[in-house]
């Protein structure tokens, strides 16, 4: 299974017995029973969303896609900002919902859910991602490398942040989750960091007239579904002949697609296409894996682009 929801009572003191019964279950490989007690959960508390997602999830795991399908819908429908992510299951089972884009509440809920042991699970999957933007960064940056400011996007807990403070006079992060953010902080790397929405940020940043020589985002497209409004807005926020640096993992096709992890993957004429649109030419766009996953390394690119002209490092 997936990683679950954070508990959201029901206001229904016996359907959250049940909701707590049915995890008990799951934690003992009692799937049908825990899905039983979830059916009984939601005839008392029809509106437990938290209950309808647990439903779809477990159903799911046991095969019955129908069922997990109905339970997702009901979920999505009581529950208009998505936090339990009920609409990204369904684009999953192409259940008629599309490359259905995330909510930022959401994947603030997911990253508030993982944020005290982040770092020490992305060091497990061998992650790598600041490294090689660093070392892409350098390929087409003067040297020394002396970056005046950097904008974090989607910072995390400072993983990039860390990389590239020896070479940055002004650091900012921003990252949706607030949990992130704090572990950010309590690292001492950034000379401002907020918890905000990215794009709305960018969009604060650029009426601002905040121009930065570098904006990067290490592993963060991956819950981005649409490349263009991001680069247009980063496009807008850099400093001329500024560097938009970023990771995605990909796939052998040209558009964007939901994978079972329920990340996206950018094909490389979907990200030429929005550098493109945004005014950005790519100076270097090469396959590289940011991590491993279940012992295979993660298909990805490592891309830097700038308002230049483009570069020999980008692959046809």
């Amino acid at each position: 299974m997936t990683d679950g929801p954070l508990f959201v009572t029901s206001g229904d003191r016996a359907a959250d017995e049940r909701y707590r019964s049915a995890l008990e279950r799951v934690a003992r490989g009692d799937l049908a029973g825990a899905a039983e007690i979830l059916v009984h959960a939601v005839e008392l508390a029809p509106t437990f969303a938290t209950a309808w997602f647990a439903l779809g999830a477990i159903r799911d795991n046991l095969g019955d896609r129908e069922g997990a399908i109905a339970a997702w819908q009901r979920a999505r429908d009581l529950d208009p900002e998505d936090y339990h992510g009920a609409r990204l299951q369904l684009a999953r089972l192409d259940a008629g919902e599309g490359t259905s884009a995330m909510t930022a509440t959401y994947v603030r809920r997911l990253f508030d859910q993982h944020a005290a042991g982040f770092d020490e699970k992305l060091s497990g999957l061998g992650y790598r991602a600041p490294a090689l933007l660093l070392a892409a960064v350098r390929e087409v940056a003067p040297a020394p490398l002396r970056i005046g400011s950097m904008l974090d996007l989607g910072c995390g807990t400072g993983l990039g942040g860390a990389a590239f403070r020896p070479h940055v006079d002004w650091l900012v992060g921003v990252d949706v989750s607030p949990g992130m953010v704090a572990k950010a902080r309590a690292k001492g790397l950034y000379d401002w960091l907020v918890a905000a929405e990215l794009q709305q940020h960018l969009g604060a940043e650029a009426a601002a007239s905040a121009h930065y020589h570098l904006v990067l985002a290490a592993d963060v497209f991956g819950y981005v579904a649409d490349l263009a409004p991001v680069a247009a807005a980063v496009a807008r926020a850099l400093a001329p002949s500024g560097l938009f640096a970023f990771t995605v993992e990909t796939h052998a096709g040209g558009g964007v697609v939901l994978q079972p992890t329920l990340r996206y993957a950018h094909g490389g004429a979907h990200v030429r296409a929005a550098l493109a649109d945004a005014g950005l030419a790519p100076l270097g766009l090469q396959p590289a894996s940011t991590r491993t996953e279940q012992g295979a390394p993660v298909a990805g690119l490592v891309v830097v682009a700038s308002t230049g002209r483009p570069g020999k490092g980008d692959c046809e």
